[in-house]
């Protein structure tokens, strides 16, 4: 095999010193308790505790990493090994977890922590500047939107497996909880109510933000996460639209594939034209677990997850993308996508909009915004390939497109559901393939009922 291993101290590090970025610090400091609701009394306080959502979105649990690592540990087919000492990891790495899990616990205390700011942010737009008020309102939903969107395709039963009007979903609390008693223990909504309301607020969202919005949501960022939801439903039609909508903006552009991902080390994070949404990280604020469980130690990492050959002979040896790894000391091969300790965590890029615009109009044999032929040829381009012909072009070669270039990004485990793959023998519909509802909500909440298999 003749995949070129990455240098990380040569020539690609050279470049990547060579981008710059500016500095990612918030200029205000946020609220991290919504306990502190009643303390809300002006337009300002409103303002740290959207910040203060923010923070909570890029939890270690969450967009911090450990939700995207989790994604590719529990999708796996022996394209990674996890070789680490934590129990939980190992656990949704061997499809075997417990209701006990501690990371299971912690990413749905995470999201539902994301999620309540958001409540108490959306409960208190009186408080906000009526100029702004439509603003704070599109962040607010972007960021709940996006975490009950996470939840649902996490702890429940796939979109399209049996009937999502009657399949158990997650809560949907939608008001502000500062206490937990017998009056707010709310039962699962159905797996189509939850969906309506992530369609809902991202919706809104993008109606309400607008196109710029610094490092904060904006209107593509809604636009892309919609694309994603309406793709894990099968609804090509909107999915197509929602991607295309992103990419006709013309506010994102592709850049050339080593500047793709933050190739520098321990230098704050920075975002690229083609990041439509990323978790801000820096020195003093922020996490990349990414970085943590990918990234050797040198890099500040502890180097729990190594990359196998069945991954690396994916790739055509003129791809660029295979130049992306590197070998450690001990032989072991490492991605090179999460190098920096400081880097951001890309959550939407632009390359994605182009595959799900790809993928779901040759599912309807629409050419919505440009042909999948297009689409896909553009990204192959990047990547230092050769084009496809129409005759090459089949539903497998976008797939594949898509698993060389989102490999780690966390969305290997909702592909595999949404496209009915097998893992080995197991389906993509088995229960191992469900985080359980964590056995510390079961206990405190009867309203609650357990997934099957747990």
């Amino acid at each position: 095999m003749n995949h070129i291993k990455l240098s990380i101290v040569g020539s690609v590090l050279a470049v990547g010193l060579l981008l710059t970025g500016c500095d990612n610090k918030l200029d205000i400091n946020p609220i991290n308790s919504v306990d502190a609701q009643q303390a809300l009394q002006t337009a300002q306080d409103l303002d740290a505790l959207l910040v203060g959502a923010y923070d909570a979105l890029g939890n270690g649990n969450l967009y911090g990493g450990n939700l995207l690592r989790d994604a590719e540990l529990l999708g796996d087919n022996g394209e990674t090994t996890w070789n680490g000492t934590f129990l939980e990891p190992a656990e949704i790495a061997r499809k075997a977890i417990l209701t006990t899990n501690g990371q299971v616990r912690d990413t749905w205390l995470a999201a539902y922590y994301a999620i309540n700011v958001c409540n108490t942010v959306l409960a208190n737009l009186n408080l906000a500047e009526a100029s702004e008020r439509g603003r704070i309102e599109g962040e607010a939903k972007f960021i709940r939107g996006t975490m009950f969107f996470e939840l649902i395709r996490l702890y429940a039963r796939p979109w399209g497996d049996g009937d999502a009007n009657t399949n158990p979903g997650v809560p949907l609390v939608l008001t502000p909880t500062t206490v937990l008693n017998q009056s707010n223990q709310v039962p699962r909504n159905s797996v189509a109510e939850v969906y309506a309301q992530v369609i809902k607020d991202l919706t809104e969202a993008e109606t309400r933000l607008p196109a710029t919005n610094g490092f904060f949501a904006t209107k593509g960022a809604a636009a892309g996460m919609l694309a994603r939801v309406y793709l894990q439903q099968g609804n090509n039609g909107p999915a197509a639209s929602a991607a295309d909508r992103v990419i006709a903006s013309n506010r994102y552009q592709l850049v050339p594939i080593e500047e793709v991902f933050d190739l520098r080390l321990f230098i704050n994070g920075f975002n690229t034209d083609e990041t439509v949404f990323a978790v801000q990280v820096t020195d003093q604020d922020g996490v990349n677990n990414l970085n943590l469980y990918y990234a050797i130690r040198d890099y500040g990492g502890r180097g729990d997850i190594y990359i196998q050959e069945r991954h690396l002979n994916l790739y055509e040896q003129a791809d660029q993308r295979g130049g992306l790894f590197y070998e450690d000391d001990g032989g072991l091969i490492r991605t090179a996508k999460f190098v920096n300790q400081y880097g951001n965590v890309q959550v939407l890029r632009l390359a994605e909009m182009y595959l799900i615009r790809a993928e779901a109009n040759f599912r309807n044999n629409t050419s919505v915004g440009a042909t999948p032929l297009a689409d896909i040829n553009l990204i192959r381009a990047r990547a230092g390939l050769a084009p496809l012909t129409q005759a090459q072009l089949t539903l497998n070669a976008i797939l594949r497109e898509r698993r060389l270039e989102l490999a780690f990004e966390g969305t290997l485990i909702h592909d595999i559901k949404r496209t009915r793959q097998n893992i080995g023998t197991i389906r993509f519909n088995d229960p191992r393939l469900i985080y359980p509802i964590p056995q510390r909500e079961i206990d405190a909440n009867r309203a609650l009922v357990q997934n099957p298999g747990y």
